[in-house]
């Protein structure tokens, strides 16, 4: 009986203790797979001198969970910011808010290149200097104007999904629109900055986000900027895409293949004398003659398209015979690799000063962008290295500088028809009749021409009120104008005036 017993007893407790080990090993598996994303950063205390003025500052990095209103996480948003010490009056200190672009690419380069205290070291030109890649004090900063904050939308840098939450509901126009707005709502309640001037600033396709969400944040949450900041700007899409049919491309790209020949040494002697003047003679060409044959189409007579040939030739630095197997129509791959193939060279599509060596010199299109092989290097490694050693900031995940994850993505909202937030743009400057807008461009940027954004704000809107709002600044660089040192040290001036005219 008493064996009976024992044997019962032994059997009860290994099934117990059977049991409380499958319960412990499944709640240490759910717990693997549903980790709870908390708020977590580090504040490290630094000193820079601009312009002969030391500015205390204290740089947060971090990450800040965006949940719904039920209180469900979404996403873990990784931010830098870095704010002046000393303040005693917020309502006098303005906040910017930055972004870059892609979609997929991190804030590193508006971040590291052109605004925060630090930048990566590169040569005057923007040229790639040898590894290891470093940081030094930027003495073009813009910190002593106002405080910064740079955000990393989610799949960039170290942002991610919630765990469950699927990533598709963050990647589009719309869905990225209001997750980068309620971290900006967020950020600006938790850190009391309501009554701060406030501006937003984006490069690329950060230009689209940057006039979505200033239509976005005053719609949703009454966030009324003071100013916009848009560095290589794209809005209308159309603009920008070389498509059967759509023939704008052609015309708007044509004054930077003019002044990418220019750079290049490849146009005639008159026209290599001064880049404005020969600019302004490719605009006239591209508004009038050019667009007046493309429109014809196949009336374009044989005399006609001649003399168009000759011209296009003439302004672009490509030969005749060349231009007229295109049809008239040199699409911006075929640029880069046909400038330059006798020297078996191609140019960049981010910055035509940049050159590179494919394989194959008589292939169509080039192998790689050279100018982005310049930066792609010093950039994340100077990141990687600076986020640690400098801001004591850990995170074991890869840091996405720029990263198709985030494909495809989503312009729903604007299905069969070109994506062009303009509209939002403008709808925001009426309603807000105080926002200002400031557009960089670089004349050697073949992947948002300057020509294009002038053609987008002469169709902002007809009453020259936007117009008058409206700052337009050039440099003589390329997408990342402040890679080359003297049009950093011009942009810097010229964002300083703008932030200055913006605030009361």
């Amino acid at each position: 009986m008493h064996k009976l017993m024992l044997t019962l007893f032994l059997l009860t407790s290994l099934s117990a203790a059977a049991q409380n080990v499958e319960t412990k090993e499944t709640t240490t598996k759910e717990t693997k797979e549903k980790p709870k994303l908390e708020d977590k950063s580090t504040k490290t205390t630094h000193s820079v001198v601009i312009g002969g003025q030391r500015i205390s500052y204290t740089a947060t990095a971090g990450t800040m969970v965006i949940r719904d209103e039920e209180g469900k996480q979404k996403a873990n948003v990784f931010y830098i910011s870095y704010i002046r010490d000393g303040v005693s009056d917020l309502s006098k200190r303005p906040v910017t808010f930055s972004f870059n672009g892609g979609p997929g690419s991190s804030s590193v380069w508006l971040h590291l290149g052109l605004l925060g205290p630090r930048r990566v070291i590169m040569g005057d030109k923007g040229e790639t200097l040898p590894p290891p890649y470093k940081v030094a004090d930027n003495e073009y900063s813009i910190l002593p104007q106002s405080d910064l904050v740079f955000i990393d939308p989610v799949l960039t840098g170290y942002s991610r999904p919630a765990s469950g939450e699927d990533p598709k509901q963050f990647l589009g126009l719309k869905e990225d629109t209001e997750l980068v707005g309620e971290f900006i709502r967020l950020y600006t309640t938790r850190n009391q900055r309501w009554a701060s001037p406030k501006f937003i600033i984006g490069e690329s396709y950060g230009t689209t986000r940057a006039a979505s969400l200033a239509d976005y944040l005053q719609e949703r949450h009454g966030m009324y900027l003071n100013g916009i900041m848009l560095i290589s700007s794209i809005l209308n899409f159309q603009t920008a895409r070389f498509e059967t049919g759509n023939d704008l491309p052609y015309v708007l790209f044509l004054p930077t293949y003019t002044a990418t020949a220019w750079y290049h040494k490849r146009l005639a002697p008159e026209l290599q004398r001064d880049l404005a003047s020969t600019l302004k003679e490719a605009e006239a060409f591209a508004l009038g003659p050019y667009t007046l044959a493309l429109m014809k189409g196949s009336e374009l007579g044989e005399a006609e398209s001649a003399k168009i040939a000759s011209g296009l030739a003439r302004l672009t630095g490509l030969s005749e015979e060349y231009v007229k197997r295109t049809n008239l129509r040199v699409e911006i791959g075929r640029f880069v690799k046909e400038l330059l193939r006798d020297r078996r060279v191609t140019v960049g599509r981010l910055d035509s000063r940049f050159e590179g060596v494919d394989r194959d010199a008589a292939g169509e299109r080039y192998e790689f962008d050279p100018s982005y092989a310049a930066i792609q290097g010093p950039y994340t490694g100077s990141l990687l290295g600076y986020v640690r050693s400098e801001l004591n900031y850990e995170n074991d995940l890869p840091y996405e500088i720029l990263t198709d994850r985030v494909r495809p993505w989503s312009y729903r909202d604007f299905e069969n028809r070109y994506v062009n937030v303009a509209e939002n743009l403008r709808q925001a400057m009426a309603q807000n009749p105080d926002l200002k807008v400031f557009v960089g461009n670089g004349y050697y940027d073949l992947a948002t021409p300057y020509f294009a954004t002038h053609y987008t704000f002469n169709h902002l809107g007809f009453d020259s009120n936007y117009q008058q709002r409206v700052t337009m600044k050039h440099y003589e660089a390329g997408h990342m104008m402040y890679v080359h040192i003297p049009s950093l040290a011009k942009l810097r001036d010229d964002l300083v005036a703008f932030m200055a005219g913006s605030v009361r």
